[in-house]
């Protein structure tokens, strides 16, 4: 897997962490780990930082007390989850302690190999729409019996203030008024009338792995849970250029609520993103500012 290294620190009280922090916890807490290699992987990720042990598995530090503790919810439901999608989720495979004046719980996983999807830039951008369409309808599919909420939230009750903050903040880079009609659209756009279904919630470039430009593995699920079909649409903007959301929106019979609101979550992410992370994230600033230009394009 490929990404950049960030040099700043993202978040007011973000816990530093570094490969001899994640040497004392792995050998006090699983000592049958502790002579495999320890290597800190460069990630534009926003919650944890991210550390490969050994060949096959990669230890995931939270930055900050955002992430909780989601190793148990995620080892109860990626198991499931995995038996019912095509491509690979990562195995969830010990939970560890906060100790050494590290504070939050930390978790290891299996190291999925990859690289990361490239916003508007897959070789197939088509056939990758169809990956991506076959994984969330796959997904939908799962059975949401006792099943936790998606931690994104509503759009209307907890994202219209920060996006209008945001778009205060945005004048000198975008089509503001541009900008706020499509927010509003999206904010009346109907509620899904359905049943919570299972979602992601967090599909962006650097949680898609492809080989060969076609998607192999979903990563990062620590928003994941049923909610609103539409918050997984996001995708069809922060990652798809207007051929591959044609072919994605086809592929899913998307009704046109949904879609409204599924761009909705795609403009909010990125207005929201782009002045938080402008200097001290460089590539999810990047695709902030993609996913904003192709919701406004239409």
């Amino acid at each position: 897997m490929i990404s950049v290294r960030l040099t700043k620190r993202m978040h007011a009280g973000e816990v530093e962490t570094n490969v001899e922090l994640v040497r004392r916890l792995v050998s006090a807490q699983f000592p049958e780990w502790a002579d495999l290699t320890i290597m800190a992987v460069p990630s534009s990720g926003t919650v944890n930082a991210l550390y490969r042990l050994g060949p096959s598995m990669v230890a995931r530090l939270p930055r900050t007390a955002w992430a909780g503790d989601s190793f148990g919810r995620q080892a109860r439901w990626l198991p499931v989850i995995a038996t019912s999608v095509s491509v690979q989720v990562p195995v969830p495979l010990a939970g560890g302690a906060p100790a050494f004046g590290y504070p939050y719980a930390w978790a290891v996983y299996s190291w999925l190999p990859g690289d990361p999807a490239i916003a508007g830039s897959a070789p197939d951008e088509p056939a990758m729409a169809r990956d991506l369409a076959r994984f969330v309808s796959a997904l939908r599919r799962v059975d949401t019996a006792d099943a936790p909420p998606q931690r994104r939230g509503d759009l209307r009750e907890r994202w219209d203030g920060p996006v209008r903050a945001a778009l205060a903040e945005l004048r000198a880079d975008i089509d503001i008024a541009a900008a706020e009609a499509a927010w509003d659209e999206a904010l009346a756009a109907r509620a899904w009338p359905g049943p919570p279904r299972w979602v992601h919630g967090d599909l962006m470039p650097a949680n898609l792995l492809t080989a060969g430009g076609r998607l192999t593995a979903v990563i990062d699920w620590e928003a994941a849970g049923v909610g609103d079909p539409a918050v997984d649409l996001a995708v069809a903007w922060n990652t798809l250029g207007p051929e591959g959301r044609t072919v994605f929106r086809r592929s899913l019979e998307i009704d046109e609520e949904t879609w409204t609101r599924g761009r909705g979550w795609a403009l909010c992410t990125g207005l929201v993103a782009l002045p938080y992370y402008r200097e001290t994230n460089p590539e999810l600033a990047a695709n902030a500012k993609f996913r904003i230009a192709q919701v406004l394009a239409g």
